[in-house]
């Protein structure tokens, strides 16, 4: 599995794409998101990368625990 953040989300597309460092892209669709119904740009995630005519494309994409940006009191 791998890691990577949620570069854009389009919600009237029901898609969007992960980070990738340098290389293209990774394209992500709401059917392959398992428990949340779309992602929020920076949120960090685990996936599975293939690959498609359409380019890498990520499978079973689950969000990983959040950090905490400032401490909640």
């Amino acid at each position: 599995m791998l890691q990577t953040i949620v570069k854009k989300w389009l919600r009237d597309k029901n898609t969007g794409f992960l980070d990738n460092g340098n290389g293209p892209d990774i394209m992500v669709d709401k059917t392959d998101l398992v428990n949340c119904e779309f992602l929020k740009v920076g949120a960090m995630v685990e996936f599975e990368c293939h690959v498609d005519k359409r380019g890498l494309i990520a499978k079973n994409v689950k969000l990983l625990p959040q950090k905490k940006s400032e401490q909640q009191k």
